[in-house]
């Protein structure tokens, strides 16, 4: 058990070695040679690596952004966190054993399932697996679920997620991606699904439809048409203003001996920065995943389809990831003051959600309808994205989880589903 515990804990739960192992197990099936097998192994882990810190570089960023933000309009209310839920119900529940092993169990259903029926995804975010197990482990708990039935059940629906998921998403990103090589594995799908949906009713219609790509500029703004350059007019204003309504008193507690205006100005930079880095790794990753992938669809899985995390699908359609972030935090906002009236809790915008997962709708609202489509799909999908978190609020409440919720729509969903099937017993907590 010491041996199963230290490779979930240590090698599984990283996502860059799970998929450099994937990769080398690729390109062994594949009888490569040594060398050839070595340098795609170190490739595939390098390029996850260097996506990983831009999105750590981006993450820092939003941070700030977002304590300057709920500063400045002075917000108050409940920031959804699945990691403190993670947090909670390993410490205090003892379920750390239980969730690594629920996350091992959905990474193999997944294979099994990829193998005996005709959907061939194999869902490589291992960040997401862990929340997705960390959600079904919690409420097979506390419908009274234990040991290796809470393991196993929990595993299976979690596989079941995470193949469906990318099958459901995978129309839509055939027709950003030209092809079928890479799929979407993010548990925010049915959040750009929903916003895909939106985006149909209200979008363009027809072929022609007008892409946010596709913007003429003047001579004199043909710089904008540079990805970076466009993302930076975006982001500078965007901090600036936020920190000059968060007063600098506050602003100066964060930025310390320097100028609070200069240092939020560098942290929208270092924002842009974030984004550059990103996006070099996504094409190094991208560059091995895919070939090293045959050998495991010729093999074990045939015709197998790697789902990767979202940042991979950023370079298709970078200026509808801005427009989605903005869109999508319009729309957290409307929801924020506007689901209290119903009796629901504040949920206050999440930036990093917002631009990771808002960021993704975008390109798929843009795919399916257009600018109007994307920007009319982006407010609806912020709405959305904050609607779910509210209703599991008090759902948590009852479970001992004070004032917590979680963001990762899949997630919420199959909470909601575990919570609706198993709601007479959730009424006794």
């Amino acid at each position: 058990m010491g041996i199963i515990n230290f490779i979930i804990e240590n090698i599984l739960t990283q996502a860059s070695i799970t998929i450099a192992l994937i990769a080398m197990l690729g390109l062994i099936l594949q009888k490569k040679s040594t060398g050839q097998i070595i340098s795609g192994t170190l490739k595939t882990l390098l390029g996850f690596q260097v996506l990983s810190a831009g999105s750590s570089i981006i993450v820092g960023s939003l941070t700030y952004f977002g304590q300057i933000f709920t500063e400045g309009f002075k917000m108050q209310g409940i920031i959804p966190s699945i990691e403190a839920i993670n947090g909670q119900a390993m410490n205090e529940l003892g379920l750390g054993r239980d969730i690594a092993l629920t996350f091992l169990a959905i990474f193999v259903f997944n294979i099994l399932l990829a193998r005996f029926t005709k959907w061939k995804y194999i869902f490589l975010t291992g960040q997401a697996i862990l929340w997705m197990a960390t959600m079904t482990t919690v409420f097979g708990y506390f419908a009274g679920l234990r040991g290796f039935v809470l393991i196993l059940v929990g595993g299976f629906i979690g596989a079941v997620f995470a193949i469906a998921m990318p099958a459901l998403a995978q129309p839509i990103i055939r027709k950003i991606t030209g092809s079928d090589d890479i799929a979407l594995g993010h548990f925010c799908t049915i959040g750009y699904l929903f916003e895909a949906g939106v985006a149909k009713i209200f979008g363009e219609k027809g072929e022609n439809k007008k892409s946010i790509e596709d913007i003429k500029l003047p001579s004199h703004f043909e710089f904008l048409q540079d990805t970076y350059l466009s993302v930076m007019v975006v982001m500078v204003p965007l901090y600036i203003v936020t920190v000059l309504f968060a007063g600098e008193s506050f602003a100066s507690e964060l930025s310390g001996n320097q100028n609070y205006i200069m240092f939020a100005f560098l942290q929208a930079i270092q924002f842009v920065v974030g984004v550059y880095v990103l996006l070099a790794g996504v094409r190094l990753l991208l560059g091995e995943i895919v070939p090293a992938f045959r050998g495991i669809a010729m093999k074990l899985v045939p015709d197998a389809i790697p789902a990767l995390d979202c940042p991979v699908f950023f370079p298709y359609s970078p200026n509808a990831v801005i427009l989605g972030f903005i869109t999508t935090t319009i729309g957290t906002i409307i929801a924020m003051f506007t689901l209290p009236m119903f009796g629901l809790a504040m949920i206050l915008p999440g930036m990093l959600t917002n631009f990771f997962a808002g960021g993704t709708a975008g390109i798929f609202g843009n795919a399916v309808g257009g600018r109007r489509g994307a920007i009319i799909g982006g407010i609806a999908h912020g709405f959305f994205i904050t609607l779910l978190p509210a209703l599991l609020v008090t759902i948590f409440n009852s479970m001992g989880f004070v004032n917590a919720t979680a963001t990762d729509v899949d997630t919420v969903v199959a909470a909601l589903l575990y919570a609706w099937l198993l709601s007479p017993i959730l009424k006794a907590f």
